[in-house]
């Protein structure tokens, strides 16, 4: 998602190797659920993608509408979505939505991504948010371009959600938005296959997700970002999204126990939820069975 700020200027940026995974244990000829008929179907995945991630992507102004490189960047968007598109369906995925997850979701322009994808475009006011369009149909989630939680050491255009939420926590876990959004996969038990952002963010993501297939696209080095090419980050890609619905048995999805209890802690107030209480300067809490409700929650008060 957007950031409220445009991020200090970073320096140059340099080529570096992937971060893969050394568990590599393929099952070939896979194929999804059955259909209505039932007849054997391809996979359908979901492809949330964010911008801050991105290869190359080093300030604010970067993923900004009103950036002088904004431009770029949507073309290099496209560049890694369509990797995923096509990682996935050499290993079976027939079916594939994207949805446009930064900002005001205007990102993707719709000519730039594979016709084999629909995609969802544009801000909705529900909870699913990033994951908008996700239901039990899916075989898998894959999240491109995306970055580490607010305050995270090392990271790149580290936030959560936007520039007023220093910290969002359910069940006393801290959450990227990595993690909220891999719980709404798990509400349709959606397991997320496949991460792809900064090194800082695939290394905290895992911890949460377990040793899903991931390539680190970028990590910063003394305040600048040193990055892979967007054409080596989308060979990486391709390659990984296949590795990760192939694995996709070995992947459970992402649950916490309900009830849930949110605290928020945020730069400035905003006025309570229904059913939130302050619990001190900048913290409110709210609990609830539903998680989507805890997600209305945060989005009225973020």
């Amino acid at each position: 998602m957007r950031i409220a700020r445009s991020g200090r200027s970073l320096g140059a940026v340099r080529l570096f190797g992937t971060i893969g995974l050394a568990l590599a244990l393929c099952v070939s000829g896979e194929t999804g659920a059955s259909d209505q008929a039932g007849q054997p179907r391809g996979l359908k995945v979901f492809i949330s993608v964010d911008m801050e991630g991105l290869a190359g992507v080093a300030t604010g102004s970067d993923v900004s509408p009103n950036g002088p490189d904004y431009g770029h960047f949507r073309k290099v968007m496209a560049g890694e979505t369509n990797a995923a598109i096509e990682g996935a369906a050499a290993a079976g995925a027939t079916a594939f939505t994207v949805r446009d997850s930064h900002g005001a979701k205007q990102n993707l322009l719709p000519l730039d991504v594979d016709p084999r994808a629909r995609l969802i475009r544009g801000a909705t006011p529900g909870p699913k948010n990033m994951m908008e369009g996700i239901d039990q149909s899916f075989d898998a989630a894959i999240f491109i371009g995306y970055h580490a939680r607010a305050g995270t050491p090392n990271a790149i255009l580290a936030h959560t959600s936007n520039g007023n939420v220093t910290d969002f926590a359910i069940n006393g876990v801290s959450m990227p938005e990595a993690g909220y959004n891999a719980l709404v996969a798990g509400l349709y038990e959606v397991p997320v296959v496949f991460i792809a952002g900064d090194r800082a963010f695939v290394e905290q993501a895992r911890g949460m997700l377990g040793p899903v297939e991931a390539v680190a696209t970028k990590f910063e080095t003394a305040g600048s970002v040193d990055s892979l090419s967007p054409a080596a980050a989308q060979t990486a890609i391709r390659a990984g999204v296949e590795r990760g619905l192939k694995r996709r048995g070995e992947v459970r999805p992402y649950k916490l126990t309900p009830p849930y209890t949110m605290v928020l802690k945020v730069r400035a107030d905003k006025p309570l939820y229904a059913g939130a209480t302050r619990t001190g300067p900048g913290e409110s809490r709210f609990a609830h069975a539903d998680l989507l409700e805890i997600l209305n929650a945060f989005n009225a008060m973020k």
